[in-house]
């Protein structure tokens, strides 16, 4: 079947998009290989369709399909998105993703080559073609280039050769792709969907989530994009989640189970229930936890599989708690965090949790035990702060301390509170002890960068302080605003203050950091305070951890060069991810970011990106089958390559 045909059958209905497929993820450098390969007469592959009745068929999108047999693409979907986006001038009515992908395509008559809209270097350039206008307009806009080309002399001696180009360029819309159909009563979503993820070679697999939403979406149609609004409500809200994170939390809603397969024999309906049970909880856990906690935004929300338990407490609780199961709920939620409760064997941990809550009848002192029987207690010590970098599990405590105490900016002597506004008064990481003067006086990264030197300020503040010396400006500080050093957990022995009494400050600090944990850790158990002050100590390790984001300015570049990875068409990777001890849980390194299942999910090797690290760590991280990247530009340049094979691939 030709383009032109494929496209009308989209318009039409009778070519559509399967609602378990993913949205739209290819690049512009895909886009114009595709583009390139027509052009010179390569092969681009053929379509696999699953050829089903429109009356049963779950589809992306809000087009209407056909009356009678529908064909819903299962392998294709990326180049037939791209050749509609350029042909028509806009995307297909199932579309879900960025469209700038595929806008302002150019060709250039002289070089042949394709490449997107740049106004310096082709405003006024008749060579420049625009793709979709010459597509659009067909033969008529052939004549209308010839003259344009016509008023400009220089050309007019290759105008024959311009013109044949330009014909060869329309004739992509002629261009075949063979289908092979996957049709039969036996054909069922379960077979269709293995069928998917074994033929879709340059994509991405579908995970058990996907495969549970394919079976919600084939009695709900609107599931996704319904699960969609609630997850870009809570990005422009700071905090960051997928679809396979909320249903999780519509699961355990629903069944009281963590595994996606308890989900699949359920009604639309009870889906739809659960689901808007789901948000509201999760709403309230967030409002618990930026509210009560602080934690405000993403990089501080840790323990976020904690959520659906908490969300399966508040199922069980009607939705409603007093200040005194608030709390507790939320002592429960700081202690997994604290100790990385869900970083290993995320799923049976889950379930542990909710079959405590299932046998006991939602008794939160119970799953208090489970963690100080794991953990052995539950009391913060100063070693636990010996952790550095922001990715480490206690820089969300420091940030919670900073936020829910007295801590009080050094340059305003105010509060800390989550109620300070303007652009200026965003908190920022400082170091009390400038990065460059500890580097050049010989300490390490870690010790640079140890929690024990971070505290949280203004930015206003942090750029008056800039890189001076605490000998310098806290004499200036303690005099301006009496106590705001105190306030901040800083030592007050002026010699600690002094460059080389640095390891001193940061233990005593420590000391300074744990008392005030434990303080508000206490204040959170009202009543059961005893808990606490009974409990014996959690494990501290003796393991030096290795890794971590040295500082904000790495974690945005790590998260640039995460958005950046995504836009190439490939999953999301994991900034700060723990590598831990699977039988233990033990946090034994923070790898800086990470696709522990590969770039495409189950299809290519686990990536970790390791920023100035050394080599202990790289030989750690080899050894569990990552592939390293030391620096942004060799990972891009990886990605540019998987990113070639992909289409190379989908092209045989």
């Amino acid at each position: 079947m030709n383009i032109t045909s494929i496209l009308d059958y989209i318009d039409n209905g009778h070519m559509a998009l399967p609602e378990f497929q993913r949205g739209y993820v290819w690049g512009r450098e895909q886009v114009r290989g595709l583009f390139h390969s027509l052009y010179r007469g390569h092969p681009v592959g053929s379509l696999l369709v699953w050829a089903t009745s429109a009356s049963t068929a779950a589809h992306r999108g809000d087009g209407e399909l056909a009356p009678g047999v529908v064909k819903l693409l299962l392998d294709g979907q990326q180049r037939i998105t791209s050749l509609y986006g350029v042909i028509r001038g806009k995307p297909p009515k199932f579309f879900d993703g960025n469209a700038k992908s595929f806008t302002e395509l150019r060709f250039n008559l002289a070089t042949e080559e394709f490449e997107f809209y740049q106004p310096i270097k082709m405003r006024d350039d008749p060579l420049w073609i625009d793709v979709t206008e010459l597509m659009k307009s067909g033969n008529a806009g052939v004549g209308n280039f010839i003259n344009d080309l016509n008023s400009n002399p220089e050309h007019m001696a290759r105008l024959g050769e311009y013109v044949g180009r330009l014909n060869q360029l329309l004739s992509i819309r002629d261009k075949n792709f063979h289908i092979e159909e996957v049709t039969g009563s036996d054909k069922t979503l379960d077979v269709v969907v293995d069928i998917f993820n074994r033929v879709n070679s340059g994509g991405t697999k579908l995970s058990k989530g996907d495969l549970a939403l394919a079976k919600i979406c084939a009695d709900w149609p609107e599931a996704r994009d319904t699960m969609k609004s609630s997850l870009t409500r809570w990005k422009d809200a700071g905090y960051n989640f997928t679809l396979d994170w909320l249903l999780r939390s519509v699961n355990t809603v629903l069944t009281g189970e963590a595994k996606f397969l308890y989900l699949h024999d359920r009604s639309a309906d009870e889906i739809a229930d659960a689901l808007a049970r789901a948000v509201r909880h999760t709403d309230t856990a967030l409002n618990m936890m930026a509210g009560r906690l602080g934690l405000d935004h993403n990089r501080v929300l840790f323990a976020r599989f904690a959520v659906p338990v908490m969300v399966r407490f508040l199922e069980m609780r009607g939705g409603r708690l007093d200040e005194r199961t608030r709390d507790k709920l939320l002592f429960w939620y700081v202690q997994s965090g604290m100790w990385g409760r869900f970083s290993a064997s995320t799923e049976s941990v889950i379930d542990k949790d909710l079959g405590i809550l299932e046998q006991t009848g939602g008794n939160l002192d119970k799953l208090l035990d489970e963690l100080r029987l794991t953990q052995g207690g539950l009391r913060v010590e100063p070693g636990h702060f010996h952790s550095w970098s922001v990715g480490s599990r206690f820089y969300p405590v420091l940030y919670m301390l900073t936020r829910m105490t007295e801590a009080r900016d050094w340059g305003t002597g105010l509060p800390l509170k989550s109620e300070l506004l303007g652009k200026m008064s965003s908190l920022e990481v400082h170091h009390i002890f400038p990065r460059a003067q500890l580097y050049k006086a010989g300490y390490s990264r870690s010790e640079v960068n140890a929690l024990g030197n971070f505290c949280f300020l203004t930015k206003d503040t942090n750029l008056v302080i800039s890189d001076r010396r605490p000998e310098e400006y806290f004499e200036e500080i303690e005099a301006a605003h009496p106590g705001a050093l105190r306030s901040q957990w800083v030592p007050e022995d002026p010699q600690l203050w002094k460059l080389n009494n640095f390891r001193d400050f940061l233990e005593a600090r420590k000391e300074l950091l744990a008392e005030a944990a434990n303080t508000f850790l206490k204040s959170l158990l009202h009543d059961d305070a005893d808990m606490l002050e009974a409990s014996a100590s959690a494990k501290v390790s003796d393991n030096v951890l290795l890794g971590g984001i040295a500082n904000e300015d790495e974690a945005r570049e790590l998260e640039e060069l995460n958005a950046w990875v995504e836009c190439q068409g490939f999953s999301k990777g994991e900034v700060a991810w723990d590598f831990v001890d699977q039988e233990t849980g033990e946090q034994k390194a923070v790898l800086d970011l990470v696709w522990s299942d590969g770039l495409q999910p189950e299809l290519s090797e686990p990536v970790a990106v390791l920023l100035g690290e050394g080599p202990e760590l790289l030989a750690i991280a080899n050894e569990a089958g990552f592939r390293c990247f030391t620096s942004v530009d060799a990972t891009k340049a990886y990605v540019a390559r998987l990113a070639n094979a992909a289409h190379a691939t989908a092209a045989e």
